[in-house]
């Protein structure tokens, strides 16, 4: 079976660069067999990628390319944390925030360019449990935010 890595380069995706701590918290943290990743926005070389509320000035599409970017910012920042992409087992939960107009309800599609990417890439062992939250804001007026378990192997 192919690693997460070799998997990866097979899609012609390349991991941003470990997020950086802008205040007293850490991108992400080992604790025993876990590794929780602090939420993530998706910045794509050194810039926000759609920022707005999704529903008026992101559509759906873009939000989903957006929480698959924030995604690749949690994993980057987990194989950092936990000293590799294989010490990555599995998916246990992801949590995604969207910043969202009042009457939009799509917040799970969203949340779907997380999940397919985390699927793609560890398979069954990315099948996870899954939070979408619709919010009123988030820092950086990021469309989405998104923050990872990962079970370490």
């Amino acid at each position: 079976m192919a690693s997460v890595e070799e998997r990866l380069q097979r899609l012609g995706i390349r991991l941003p660069e470990p997020p950086r701590a802008v205040g007293l918290y850490r991108p992400a943290r080992v604790e025993g067999k876990w590794c929780y990743t602090s939420g993530q926005l998706p910045f794509v070389d050194g810039r926000l990628l759609y920022p707005g509320k999704v529903g008026r000035e992101v559509s759906v599409a873009q939000a989903k390319e957006a929480a698959r970017q924030a995604a690749l910012g949690a994993l980057s920042a987990a194989a950092q944390a936990a000293g590799g992409l294989d010490r990555l087992a599995a998916v246990v939960k992801v949590v995604g925030y969207v910043q969202s107009v009042e009457d939009f309800f799509e917040q799970p599609e969203v949340l779907n360019g997380a999940s397919q990417l985390l699927g793609e890439l560890f398979g069954e062992a990315g099948v996870h449990a899954r939070s979408a939250v619709g919010v009123a804001a988030l820092p950086l007026n990021a469309p989405v935010e998104v923050e990872c378990i990962f079970r370490l192997g």
